[in-house]
């Protein structure tokens, strides 16, 4: 692929791969654009093993969703949807942010659950697509999907 190629599919993905991320992010922009660049970085340098054989967005989601799960190795996932809070009104993220709870929900989910949510509510893809993105099998993302669904109902306290 080369460098022009490169940045007309990024220049048309980019506005996707960055709502992946806050999403995943739960709102935060600051480590949002950080770990998009990160993923740019790393996507244009692997860019030359890149075959067009399926959809450039995927490619660039799957580099981007291992550098969010490299990322948030290092950070623990809380609890609650009130220690999230308290965490929130610390740190720099938006906290007038559309969907706020939502995001504070999403905060307190396991990072392949919450990817699986992200990427199938809020991105679109579907469960093949998930697994091949996140590197797991669709039975690991149904199962990753209804138990971040069942925690994101406790935790939103949404009737069925």
């Amino acid at each position: 692929m080369t460098r022009e190629v490169f940045i007309a599919h990024v220049e048309r993905e980019q506005e996707a791969l960055r709502g992946f991320l806050l999403a995943l992010c739960c709102g935060n922009q600051r480590d949002a654009d950080d770990l998009a660049q990160d993923a740019l970085v790393k996507a244009y340098l692997s860019s030359a093993g890149y075959q067009d054989k399926g959809r450039f967005r995927s490619w660039l989601f799957k580099i981007a969703h291992n550098t969010f799960l490299n990322h948030r190795a290092s950070l623990r996932t809380m609890e609650s949807i009130d220690e999230a809070r308290t965490v929130v009104s610390s740190s720099s993220a938006d906290s007038s942010f559309q969907h706020q709870d939502l995001y504070l929900a999403l905060s307190t989910l396991p990072p392949k659950e919450r990817s699986a949510i992200t990427l199938f509510y809020l991105s679109g893809y579907n469960i093949k697509e998930i697994a091949a993105i996140t590197d797991t099998s669709e039975d690991a993302v149904k199962k990753q999907l209804s138990r971040g669904r069942d925690k994101l109902k406790e935790r939103l306290k949404i009737k069925d």
